[in-house]
């Protein structure tokens, strides 16, 4: 054999063995916990979970092991500028694509290996270039823009949504009510709402639903919406609706607490801010009742500038302060969220066939929560991104 292509073949080889990582503990996203298994992966799939004694290329013992965490609603492109403001847009394009960019190395290597990001059309440019494996960053998903009611009649919200999708969005992304702080009534129509998730389904796509207070949300659940997003106000009746009909409900506390931490980076009023304040009880209170009445809980944090990084916070406040079980709010973050994105047989799980997205903390947070803020390791699609141990 020639040397050249005896080193080729020889590369070759070298580079489709494959990765084994012993673990002591795994927690598999579904609710199983697995003791002292190896993980094989090949390429950027998990080929087995079993029993082994192969040679280990990481050994994660001592670590607790998880499916790579999902954050089903961020907005990548808000970013922290020099002086520590709030930037949501403007500015050069450029500019806004590498704070983008350093957006998603963050949250990538705080253990999150898939996001929606709800949305700017910059975050289409950063998911390509991170899904050619060009920049590290996590899965990105992406609705490119949000869809009020400002945008014309139903005729004209059906053709929006056909463009969104040509244009290369992954999810719709509509607002039916105000926000926290104007009281979050009901502003898009229900005819508006109709046609806006009607059309999503028609061509493909899921919708999420920014939906603060009741009425809203009641519609989008009516229309046959994905999901509804942050939820603040939802009655009971509205919840059971939702368990019904298998809509997903994606409500946000770290960006609540975001703000009144980094007060000083957005320009909120005091009034503002007091609105802020008290909308984290009514949010942790709905939590606690949606989990009563069996609605599907994704992970979301819309996390905005400041906040990047620190998902993981989102796990505290629901435990700590909503009272969920640890181990509900990991299935959240995984399988739960996963389906939500329509990625159920993809990701979120530590099974055969699945993705290889893994993270790994100094701790076992269904014993201490906290232990989800030490991220040791962290794996997407097969390629090692973090490995501290």
């Amino acid at each position: 054999m020639k040397p050249i292509l005896c080193l080729a073949l020889c590369a070759a080889s070298v580079f489709a063995q494959p990765i084994v990582i012993q673990t002591g503990a795994i927690l598999d996203g579904r609710g199983g916990v697995l003791k002292n298994l190896q993980i094989v992966i090949e390429g950027s799939k998990i080929r087995t979970v079993a029993a082994g004694t192969a040679k280990a290329t990481y050994d994660l013992r001592g670590l607790t092991v998880m499916p790579g965490w999902i954050d089903t609603h961020i907005h990548l492109n808000w970013h922290l500028d020099a002086d520590r403001k709030s930037v949501s847009n403007g500015g050069k394009p450029e500019d806004m694509a590498l704070e983008t960019a350093g957006d998603a190395y963050m949250t990538l290597n705080a253990g999150f290996t898939t996001v929606q990001s709800v949305g700017a059309a910059i975050d289409a440019n950063v998911r390509d270039i991170v899904a050619r494996g060009l920049i590290p960053g996590p899965r990105i998903l992406t609705s490119m823009r949000q869809i009020q009611a400002n945008a014309g009649d139903p005729e004209a919200l059906r053709a929006l949504v056909r463009r969104t999708k040509e244009q290369g969005a992954d999810v719709i992304k509509l607002f039916a009510t105000s926000g926290l702080g104007a009281g979050g009534d009901q502003t898009m129509t229900d005819e508006q709402i109709q046609a806006v998730c009607g059309e999503a389904k028609a061509v493909g796509l899921r919708s999420v639903v920014h939906a603060i207070g009741d009425k809203g949300a009641r519609a989008a659940v009516l229309a046959g919406c994905t999901s509804i997003e942050h939820g603040t106000f939802l009655r009971d009746e509205t919840l059971d609706l939702m368990a019904q009909r298998g809509t997903f409900f994606d409500p946000n506390l770290l960006v609540l607490h975001n703000y009144l931490d980094n007060r000083a980076a957005f320009t909120f009023t005091e009034e503002q801010l007091n609105t802020i304040e008290k909308g984290i009880a009514p949010t942790e209170d709905v939590i606690r009742r949606a989990r009563a009445h069996h609605v599907k809980l994704a992970f979301g944090t819309d996390a905005v500038a400041g906040s990047h990084g620190r998902n993981a916070e989102e796990f505290i406040y629901r435990v700590r302060d909503a009272h969920e079980k640890p181990m509900d709010a990991l299935i959240s973050a995984t399988s739960r969220s996963a389906e939500s994105l329509a990625m159920g047989d993809t990701i979120g799980s530590v099974a055969q066939g699945y993705e290889a997205d893994l993270v790994a903390t100094d701790g076992n947070p269904l014993d201490d929560i906290t232990a989800l803020r030490r991220v040791v390791f962290v794996m997407k699609g097969g390629k090692v991104y973090r490995n501290a141990k």
